[in-house]
């Protein structure tokens, strides 16, 4: 359970400022030993790991600290938080985020030797126009560290979009993140406090506000891919007596099966929107903080796919089952490509829950 606003506020938000002054002293010290220990031959590969990690940290807590300062400075010029919510204040937040997430951008890809590659159909200059005339709903796999916040910038920095997003509670505990999210629209979900009803209300919400620069981001896996949640996930829908979509759920190894709820609801509450459909594939069997450390430096290629659907071909007037099928095509679509272009090759197979294990069909 989250701490109260109040208390994320006092503590938390002078706490990252603390750290960050501490890790700029600490940071040139660690370079320093480092390079102290390589010189009489007892430098060992961890020391580089924890040395790049240590750095990253700083760029995080240091954007963290300038961040909160300009939300500061924000509040205090809307007058003690009375005009936050004004369309100029608005677009000063999102360029604070914008700020803030190109800041980390550029830090985790230098310091952990990532290159992104995002793929694309070729448009005309007639429908580029087009397409940013018009709200979109994007939906993107979850697996990997970062996949969320590399999105969020490609939608910000890229595409100069106004991202509303469905994240995880426990982001709050972030004091930059926090307040900035916080001023504009987003949902912060925590299933163990309140049922999916309420939150696929406040998506529906969220979906029903878009402007024609909108985009609501939405990750129907609801987490990120782990094994154990894949097999979770298939004897969810056996025991929910849909034995149809477990199956197609285990021929899909590289994804948790969707929930469809804040999806559909989205989509009825914005009409007008064109759905992005995203997959990626590069971080995502980094599962564990283990799994993380042992990598660094990654040096790896992170491919990310976009399938842009226009508002007019999304089966909006289509039954419920219609549309949760058409949903699990394009979740098989996006499973494919991810077998198809993970720079590791095909995933290993992962035994998928017997009949007896899944519950009643």
């Amino acid at each position: 359970m989250l701490p109260p606003r109040l208390i994320r506020r006092l503590v938390l938000a002078p706490l990252v400022v603390v750290i960050a002054v501490a890790m700029a002293l600490l940071v040139p010290l660690a370079a320093l030993l480092e390079l102290t220990l390589r010189l009489v031959g007892l430098s060992r590969p961890g020391h580089a790991r924890a040395r790049r990690l240590l750095w990253f940290a700083l760029v995080w807590v240091t954007a963290d600290t300038v961040a909160l300062f300009m939300c500061l400075g924000l509040w205090l010029a809307s007058g003690l938080g009375g005009r936050l919510r004004t369309e100029p204040f608005q677009a000063r937040h999102y360029a604070v985020m914008r700020w803030f997430l190109a800041v980390v951008y550029r830090g985790g890809t230098r310091t952990f030797r990532l290159r992104v590659e995002v793929t694309e159909p070729e448009l005309t200059p007639a429908e580029q126009a087009a397409r940013l005339a018009r709200p979109v709903i994007v939906l993107s796999r979850h697996a990997g560290p970062g996949d969320s916040f590399l999105l969020v910038h490609q939608l910000l920095s890229v595409y100069g979009r106004r991202p509303r997003v469905v994240m995880k509670a426990t982001l709050q505990l972030d004091p930059g993140l926090d307040v900035v999210a916080n001023r504009v629209p987003n949902v912060f979900i925590s299933p163990r406090r309140v049922g999916e009803g309420v939150f696929v209300e406040q998506i529906a919400r969220l979906a029903g506000g878009l402007d024609h620069a909108g985009a609501l981001v939405i990750f129907p896996e609801g987490g990120n891919w782990t094994p154990a949640r894949w097999r979770r996930g298939v004897e969810r829908l056996e025991g929910l007596g849909r034995p149809d979509l477990a199956a197609r759920a285990r021929d899909m190894p590289n994804l948790l099966p969707p929930r469809s709820g804040g999806v559909l609801a989205a989509l009825t509450a914005c009409p007008d929107a064109d759905v992005i459909f995203v997959a990626h594939a590069g971080l995502d069997r980094l599962v564990s903080v283990a799994d993380v450390w042992r990598s660094l430096p990654m040096d790896q290629l992170i491919r990310a796919r976009w399938w842009r659907v226009p508002a007019t071909e999304v089966p909006r007037a289509a039954d419920h089952e219609q549309q949760l099928q058409w949903l699990y095509d394009w979740w098989e679509r996006i499973d494919a490509w991810i077998s198809d272009n993970h720079p590791d090759g095909p995933p290993a197979s992962v035994p998928a829950p017997t009949d007896a294990a899944a519950g009643p069909a």
